[in-house]
């Protein structure tokens, strides 16, 4: 019989637990992303979900479920079924169709069932997806998010760049760090932002997309910025509602289930009312980072 193995991590200080059952194709060789984050234990804190990777979980059966949808993500596809008893059902194919994860959530986000299938790549990609769906499920009743952005620190505050792939939120980010000084980047991808006592901070994380940074460290949210490319250079502050309808497509969230996406919509309206928001037009070039430092930097 294979070995189990139990091990913890603090993702955005929330701590979750991984259960696997079978070391010998599913173990921490998968999630090397995580390293940055593992922990010893979660004693002394609550657990924000607990997931246990089983290679023989079974579907829930075709009576119990209801088809919701099948949507593509960019690197693959999911399919969602709402279980009868409550709760979620996905299935995660890569970029060639192929299913690498099936994995089932309670309607609170506490406890995830996973079954991986292949060969490594299949594997690392089916639990890190599933990793990352039951943190934004089970975060969204902390006053937590997933937000899809790029992240550079400067002078203590963190600053995320938002826009749909493609637009320039790297670009941007690379600009702040090879000619603003005081900065780092914190990730490329994923960051978890939290509210705690009324104040937004955002967090590094395991989820960085095509870029290796894996860091587990905090900052105040400085800014929220949107990229839209223009001719020239220029920063268009946000009112409130204008803010919210502008950060809230950025943010995970099963927007299917009524009850997630309200959670998250109500995490969106405490980040914007204490964060400043804006639209940055601009070029891909240094005086678009100059600029916008300028007029969103916390002074």
């Amino acid at each position: 019989m294979n070995n189990q193995e139990t091990r913890f991590f603090c993702i955005g200080e929330h701590y979750v637990k991984v259960n696997f059952l079978d070391t010998k194709h599913n173990n921490m060789n998968l999630m090397r992303s995580y390293y940055p984050f593992l922990v010893d234990s979660a004693e002394g804190h609550e657990l924000l979900f607990e997931i246990t990777i089983d290679d023989d979980l079974k579907p829930i059966p075709k009576a119990q479920r209801e088809r919701i949808r099948e949507f593509e993500t960019g690197n693959g596809s999911i399919i969602v079924d709402e279980l009868e008893v409550g709760g979620h059902q996905f299935i995660f194919k890569d970029m060639q169709g192929i299913e690498c994860s099936m994995f089932q959530i309670t309607p609170d986000g506490k406890q995830v069932k996973c079954a991986l299938t292949g060969n490594y790549d299949m594997r690392s990609f089916g639990i890190h997806n599933a990793m990352m769906l039951s943190y934004a499920v089970a975060g969204s009743f902390k006053d937590t998010v997933l937000i899809h952005a790029s992240l550079v620190r400067q002078n203590g505050y963190g600053y995320a760049f938002h826009a749909i792939s493609g637009t320039g939120k790297s670009t941007q980010v690379s600009m702040w760090l090879r000619f603003l000084p005081g900065c780092d980047l914190m990730n490329d991808d994923n960051p978890v932002i939290r509210v705690i006592d009324g104040k937004p901070y955002i967090y590094g994380s395991p989820w960085s997309g095509k870029t290796p940074c894996y860091r587990n460290i905090k900052a105040p949210l400085g800014a929220l910025t949107r990229i839209d490319r223009d001719d020239h250079n220029w920063v268009e502050p946000l009112s409130p509602i204008e803010a919210f309808t502008s950060v809230l497509p950025s943010c995970s969230s099963l927007k299917w289930d009524v009850p997630t996406y309200h959670r998250v919509g109500d995490t969106v309206s405490k980040i914007v009312q204490k964060t400043k928001v804006s639209i940055l037009h601009c070029l891909p070039n240094r005086e678009a980072a100059e600029v916008c430092n300028a007029a969103i930097a916390v002074k």
